[in-house]
């Protein structure tokens, strides 16, 4: 499944090479409680056809009430609300204001949002930035608010979403990547996940008797050594690394290389006595440090008890998506602290209470 922002430009794309009129919203501001993030995109057909979200469902029924054809009388003639998506310029329009648009609007209590609609966005400059986008590369689109043409500039660093007066400016970017090392049953799980959250996946295992099993669709599957496979990848900061074999012929010099890129996320599957194992296989035989291997991951997941590969892959994925969205985990959450919590706990019950020092714990 592709990044929801390239789904919905490429569709915006299709509709207006076919001659559909189209318009595009854009979350722009928020106040107070948002259901969606600024920056946040959708799309909507002349034919009421929506892709993308800026809200839960109910301002997406308004934009179609607003901008469509798409509703009727019990009938089937015409109701006297429907209009066609206009032309013209862009427009800023808010939701949301008071408590009862909040309500009305599905809002959370407080919430108010800015979208920019943009009507009948230009085939050609969608089709330039959609093709970009599937090259790998990251593109600023800035949209002049007085007459709505679109300029698209490469950018070499993400960045946040920027209005003024004259512009709006929104940095779009590829899919993000995820690599897997060894091709598994727990692989399987955890490339299903990230599909579905809209990561490209890729799996590399040079073994044939595991790579020849490979079931999951829509992941590409390389068989060169994975040391190899992360130097051709060059992962970048819209990129994660997982090493799943626990063979360290195969895991470490991936997660030596992928540790000299700028991958969010690097990390590896293993207990707490075998990820120590391969920080000190690292520091004595490939001359690393404390500091050098301080981004490596392990024992990777959020805590949740898991022992079933599927549950294995949820803590993984949800530990990901976790970096990826910049939100630190609670220290309870993290495996290597809560098993030595709960190995501390099991030993003697007095010393910890729901997770914090217990009685006998106090000095």
């Amino acid at each position: 499944m592709e990044n929801i922002d390239v789904m919905v430009l490429r569709t915006l794309r299709d509709w207006r090479l076919a001659g559909q009129r189209a318009l595009l919203a854009t979350v722009v501001r928020t106040w107070g409680s948002s259901p969606r993030p600024v920056g946040s995109i959708m799309a909507l057909c002349q034919d009421g056809s929506v892709v993308g979200s800026v809200s839960g469902g109910c301002i997406e029924d308004d934009l179609i009430y607003r901008f469509t054809r798409a509703y009727a009388s019990a009938d089937g003639a015409p109701s006297a609300c429907e209009q066609d998506i206009p032309s013209g310029p862009p427009r800023l329009v808010k939701y949301g204001i008071s408590a009862d648009e909040a309500h009305r609007f599905g809002l959370p209590c407080g919430g108010t949002l800015e979208l920019l609609l943009e009507f009948d966005s230009e085939a050609a400059s969608l089709a330039a930035l959609v093709q970009w986008l599937a090259a790998g590369q990251l593109v600023r689109r800035t949209v002049h608010l007085a007459d709505g043409t679109v300029s698209l500039l490469p950018s070499a660093a993400p960045a946040d979403l920027a209005l003024d007066a004259q512009t709006l400016v929104n940095t779009f970017g590829p899919e993000f990547r995820m690599l897997l090392i060894g091709a598994g049953q727990l692989t399987e799980y955890l490339a299903t996940m990230a599909l579905f959250s809209g990561f490209a996946v890729t799996v590399c295992d040079p073994r044939e008797e595991y790579a020849r099993s490979w079931s999951v669709a829509g992941v590409a599957v390389l068989k060169d050594m994975p040391d190899d496979v992360v130097k051709s990848f060059a992962p970048d900061r819209r990129t994660c690394v997982v090493a799943l074999t626990h063979d360290p012929k195969l895991d470490d010099l991936a997660l030596l290389e992928a540790l000299q890129t700028e991958a969010f996320y690097v990390g590896a599957i293993g207990s707490r006595r075998n990820n120590e194992a391969r920080r000190q296989r690292m520091i004595e035989h490939f001359e690393q440090t404390e500091a050098g291997l301080a981004r490596l991951r392990g024992p990777i997941g959020v805590y949740i008890g898991s022992k079933t590969p599927p549950e294995i892959a949820v803590s993984i994925m949800a530990e990901i998506l976790a970096v990826k969205n910049s939100v630190a985990l609670p220290r309870d959450m993290d495996v290597a602290h809560a098993k030595n919590d709960l190995a501390i706990s099991a030993n003697d019950p007095g010393l910890l209470v729901c997770g914090v020092p217990g009685p006998r714990a106090r000095p």
